[in-house]
């Protein structure tokens, strides 16, 4: 079966309490109060340190959800139209890809995409997972459906290859912000940084077809999670233009660096919260969220400028030579971008 129809039909549960307000200020940050989305929402069964990790069995993953949690298949368009088939054939050696229902959601239609469920592959990027992503994107034909990604070590909470996606009315804020472009590659994929905005991150859009510019997309996130950097994506515009952020908040939580009265918030900066839409759980928090309070924590989140600046050079010589693992062997001389997991390597 195909997007659009069961996407829609999986609405944010009746029980959560749901207040939204657009916070005044120069960003238009979207807070939201989800009271009790604690209690729905799965533990984290897993160490925050390492981005690449292997699948366990044992610890909850997607094959162990309720029938009632499956909204229906998703396969890619052959035409790139959208295509509801409710009695779709079923090969007994297909392996789905599963939209789910969120049990924790904080907007509406907040579902998951599951790719190759059956194949429990970790939560990592591979190309072909990356491209079913964006074209789940496309094939919503609303510029309001947003599809987003979480590595491990920056808050995804299931070791189990999925992404997110949701409607949401408002722009998000990163969606809002200036932007530099920084390079052009040969397939016409542009590369911008973010300006002026609290998160660092690079921007991708254009390319000559869908597939170039996940291929491009892609090729940075496998960078990042194979050196050990947390990272979140978010998919906007039906797939025409992707944020990458990426983030050191566990790290930094990690080393005591986090104050006692943001730990008491419970806000984990995922992608949804990095590109300025937060879920907040306490009332209080909620009528006292400001735009400079949001700013701050988004800045401590964010990589700094010279991280960043390093970072972001080690991605551009990737995409421009096309030898990502030339590059990588480049920044581990330099000793920047060191997997502290030797088994994490490809």
């Amino acid at each position: 079966m195909r997007a659009e129809e069961g996407v829609v039909a999986a609405i944010a549960s009746p029980s959560a309490a749901f207040f939204k307000e657009i916070l005044p200020g120069e960003h238009g940050f979207i807070v939201v109060l989800v009271e009790g989305r604690d209690l729905k929402k799965r533990p984290t069964e897993f160490g925050l340190d390492k981005v690449l990790q292997h699948f366990d069995g044992r610890k909850f993953n997607f094959t162990k959800i309720g029938q009632e949690e499956v909204v229906f298949r998703f396969e890619e368009s052959e035409t790139n139209e959208a295509q509801y088939l409710e009695h779709a054939p079923v090969m007994a050696s297909a392996c789905p890809n599963v939209i789910a229902i969120n049990v924790s959601p904080i907007a509406y239609g907040h579902v998951l995409l599951i790719p190759r469920m059956l194949d429990c592959m970790p939560q990592r990027i591979d190309r072909e997972s990356f491209l079913l992503a964006m074209h789940m994107a496309r094939e919503a034909q609303n510029p309001y459906f947003r599809v987003g990604y979480n590595s491990l070590g920056a808050f995804a909470t299931i070791n189990h290859l999925h992404f997110q996606a949701y409607y949401l009315t408002e722009p998000f804020p990163v969606e809002k912000a200036p932007t530099q472009r920084i390079a052009t590659l040969g397939s016409g994929v542009k590369i911008s940084q973010l300006l002026h905005y609290p998160v660092r991150g690079l921007v991708f859009e254009g390319g000559s077809s869908l597939e170039d510019l996940s291929d491009v997309i892609s090729s940075a996130c496998i960078f990042l999670q194979d050196n050990n950097f947390p990272y979140n994506a978010l998919i906007s515009d039906s797939g025409k233009q992707i944020f990458l952020l990426p983030q050191w908040y566990a790290e930094k939580r990690a080393q005591g660096k986090v104050s006692q009265e943001i730990l008491e918030k419970q806000v984990n900066p995922a992608v949804w919260e990095l590109g300025g839409h937060f879920a907040l759980k306490r009332r209080q928090d909620y009528e006292e969220a400001s735009e400079g309070s949001i700013c701050s924590f988004l800045e401590m989140v964010s990589l700094s400028e010279e991280r960043f600046a390093a970072m972001k050079g080690y991605i551009l010589g990737a995409l421009a030579g096309g030898g990502v693992k030339d590059i990588m062997e480049g920044a581990q001389r330099d000793g920047k971008f060191v997997s502290n997991d030797p088994s994490c390597k490809n």
